[in-house]
């Protein structure tokens, strides 16, 4: 068994509950401007940089979308980060993908196909309803209706679901840190080269 197949046979489904789409219509509206709504994007392959790409301390983020905790420093430590940190081009960001479970590599791949200039948003839209969506009684539907909101079509989510070198993509993510940098758990940050783990305060 290679590795890949390894990783997908023992990423599992999560019991989840129900979602309501009401609550991140505005948020995603703003993700989705009229010019780009029924267009289908260029998955984002690879590492997208947050901030300035010269800037002297590089933070690279692995996490999963389903992970509470990546949650938790999304919505309440890193908005101070960016704004002391990457908006002033001190730092800049890199998030990679550590999925935890099958729907934590289903909701990265939603961000990825949502295209370069709009994955750091679907990013933190994701986090901020993590209640919501991971929680559903069908993920698929609730991924479905956020990609709709989005701007993504019900046939670009299809294709985006089965698109094999985009999960590919993520499920490599996962590969490299265990790997190269011994991750285990999420949040792990590396920070200039530091390694350092959990939903860090902003301190």
């Amino acid at each position: 068994m290679s590795a890949y197949t390894a990783t997908i046979s023992c990423i599992r489904m999560s019991k989840l509950a129900r979602f309501r789409p009401h609550i991140v219509l505005l948020g995603l509206l703003l993700l989705a401007p009229a010019g780009i709504r029924s267009a289908a994007a260029e998955p984002a392959i690879g590492d997208q940089v947050l901030g300035n790409a010269n800037a002297p301390v590089e933070i690279i983020e692995y996490a999963s979308m389903t992970c509470p905790h990546c949650a938790a420093f999304e919505n309440e430590t890193f908005p101070q980060i960016k704004s002391t940190y990457i908006d002033t081009g001190k730092a800049k960001l890199i998030f990679r993908d550590f999925p935890l479970d099958e729907v934590a590599v289903k909701a990265a791949m939603l961000a990825r196909c949502a295209g370069p200039s709009r994955f750091y948003g679907f990013i933190e839209v994701l986090y901020k309803q993590q209640g919501n969506w991971a929680t559903a009684a069908d993920p698929m539907q609730a991924l479905a209706q956020l990609a709709k909101l989005g701007g993504i079509s019900q046939a670009d989510f299809n294709a985006c679901m089965s698109n094999k070198t985009v999960e590919e993509a993520v499920l490599n993510s996962r590969l490299v840190a265990q790997s190269k940098y011994s991750v285990d758990s999420t949040p792990t940050f590396l920070i200039s080269g530091t390694k350092n783990t959990g939903a860090m305060p902003f301190e």
